[in-house]
């Protein structure tokens, strides 16, 4: 397919983050751009004061009549239900329609692409080299799975000489990606509920390895069953970070690559896991010739993602912190970070179970990682694109963490019971609407102090 032959493209599900950005980027090049989401959000307010028509009912008559004619391409996520009506409809009518994640792999084959895979990881070290690439000044594009905080967007175009892409293992989507430079920072058990099992998950990431196009590079975490250039802390790897120290809230460490060692590097995002984010973006970007001197000063100003270990309030006596953890590694991993950060604190979590099937799936293991905290507030599941299953509710996995101090709680409860919290850290968890919910937690908590 030629997009050069496109006029106009239709997004179902156009307020995903990763849907989203492609709309930007259609909107950016001259395409007409509409879509269907079922509710406002942020980044659909954002779209539409860019132009974009979007409307929030699954009806055939909203879709606009220009938007009917041939020449239109139509975009949709996985996540949208085979019966949704606009989807049938072009579907019916002989549109060209194709998921997100191949329209990404068609943009993306004209550029020399920087590809990051893993069940976590993939948007803050898509993130990161993003910034390091714009530090480096070289001409590229991003398609990122989250807001970052130097662009305070999704999408970045500054050239189209490389890209920047997020190659999602859901649904099997990476596998439209021929990337010059992938990377894998991780392959823990997830979306069991399209692959069945932990060894299929793990073979569509080998799959994945062997879309690296003839002469391109392959970097792996250490330790995962996939040979690459490894990168990892403390243990040898190709890409090693070693002698960590922490000051002031920064990690200080060496940073060594095949061919040197950089002395007193600094980062500032807490977590041993964001550690290991920024060392795979920055080899990745060592792969394609970055002065490795510069790279090590651009990670020091790296400022984040919004929703990963984002702090909210950073006071003497209290702090707030959100992030996009819905897994239990991810779950670990945020409280690891808090103890390094804050190690005396009383940590209150509040959390909120995304889809019916994740918490099914790993139970024992949210249980295990809830536990950890001080206290607990659990909310209802999210459902997200699921249908309840009978039995997995959120008083069910309630019931299996091993901590006195937990509550069930409703969303529109949530405020009143942190009002009443007494605690030195609260953070917020979940990859559903709950991140909705932030301002609101922030604004309170600003006003009770």
């Amino acid at each position: 397919m030629n997009l050069k032959d496109i006029h106009s493209v239709y997004f179902i599900g156009i307020g995903g983050i990763g849907m989203s950005a492609l709309a930007h980027y259609f909107h950016f090049v001259g395409k007409q751009v509409a879509g269907y989401d079922r509710t406002m959000t942020p980044i659909t307010q954002e779209l539409t004061e860019k132009g974009v028509l979007v409307h929030f009912d699954d009806d055939v008559q909203k879709i606009p009549e220009s938007f009917k004619e041939r020449d239109t391409l139509v975009v949709y996520t996985p996540a949208v239900p085979v019966e949704h009506s606009e989807l049938q409809f072009f579907k019916d009518n002989g549109f060209q329609v194709k998921k997100r994640a191949e329209v990404l792999g068609i943009i993306s084959r004209d550029t020399f692409c920087l590809a990051v895979a893993g069940t976590h990881g993939k948007t803050t070290t898509s993130c990161i080299l993003a910034h390091l690439l714009k530090e480096c000044g070289l001409p590229f594009m991003a398609f990122l799975g989250g807001i970052s905080e130097d662009f305070n967007s999704n999408f970045v175009l500054d050239g189209t000489q490389y890209s920047v892409v997020e190659a999602d293992e859901f649904d099997r989507s990476f596998l439209h990606l021929s990337p010059q430079i992938a990377c894998i920072t991780s392959m823990d058990a997830d979306h069991l509920d399209i692959y069945g099992t932990k060894e299929e998950l793990e073979q569509s990431f080998k799959d994945f390895s062997f879309r690296v196009k003839p002469k391109g590079s392959l970097l792996v975490k250490s330790g995962l069953s996939i040979k690459g250039i490894t990168f990892g802390i403390e243990d040898g790897s190709d890409f090693c970070i070693k002698n960590i120290e922490v000051e002031q809230g920064t990690y200080i460490f060496d940073l060594v690559t095949p061919s040197e060692e950089l002395k007193h590097v600094r980062f500032n995002k807490p977590g041993r896991h964001n550690l290991l984010n920024g060392l795979a973006a920055f080899a990745m970007a060592v792969q394609i010739g970055s002065p490795p001197h510069r790279l090590a000063k651009a990670l020091e100003t790296f400022k984040g993602v919004q929703r990963r270990f984002s702090y909210q309030i950073k006071e003497k006596n209290f702090v707030y912190i959100d992030d996009y953890a819905h897994h239990p590694t991810e779950i670990n991993a945020v409280y690891q970070a808090i103890r390094e950060m804050h190690e005396e604190a009383q940590v209150t979590a509040v959390f909120q179970p995304h889809l019916f099937s994740r918490t099914k799936d790993f139970a024992d293991e949210f249980a295990a990682s809830l536990s950890q905290f001080d206290s607990i507030l659990l909310m209802e599941i999210y459902p997200a694109r699921e249908e309840p299953i009978e039995g997995i509710t959120s008083s069910w996995l309630l019931d299996k963490i091993d901590n006195p101090n937990k509550k069930l709680i409703s969303k529109s409860n949530l405020i009143q019971e942190i009002k009443h919290c007494k605690t030195g850290v609260l953070v917020s968890m979940g990859a559903g609407d709950i991140g909705m919910e932030v301002s609101k937690i922030k604004k309170e908590l600003a006003y009770a102090s």
